[in-house]
C-alpha cells in the first residue's frame, strides 16, 4: 500500500507551512512558520492494522512534520491513500490528536 509524508495544518492559522523543531528522544514540538504557534502531535491506535506499506518516496527530512506511533513508538507514520495514518513499522492504523497548543 502506499503512502504520503504526514502534513500538519497548524492548529491556530491553518499554514501548512509547518516544521518539526527538536527530535523524537525529546518531544514532538512543532511550529508554525506564519504565526509562530506550537503544538506536539500525537497518535492514538484507531483500530486495525495494515500490511505491505510502503514507505513515501522520497523519505521525510528531519525537518518535515512528524509523530510517534501510539503502538510501537516509531516515527515511521505516514498517510495511506484514503488519509489515515499508519506505523510503517507494525502496521497499526492510527488517529492523530494535536495537543500542547501555545499560540505565537
Amino acid at each position: 500500500m502506499k503512502t504520503r509524508k504526514l502534513a500538519l495544518a497548524c492548529p491556530v492559522c491553518g499554514s501548512a507551512e509547518v516544521f518539526y523543531s527538536c527530535e523524537p528522544k525529546c518531544c514532538f514540538n512543532h511550529v508554525c512558520a506564519q504565526c509562530h504557534t506550537t503544538f506536539q502531535p500525537m497518535t492514538q491506535a484507531a483500530g486495525g492494522v495494515e500490511r505491505g506499506i510502503e514507505p513515501p518516496d522520497p523519505l521525510p527530512d528531519c525537518t518535515e512534520p512528524t509523530v510517534a506511533c501510539a503502538k510501537c513508538e516509531s516515527t515511521r507514520v505516514y498517510v495511506m491513500e484514503d488519509g489515515r495514518l499508519v506505523c510503517a513499522a507494525c502496521g497499526a492504523v492510527l488517529e492523530l490528536e494535536i495537543t500542547e497548543v501555545a499560540a505565537g
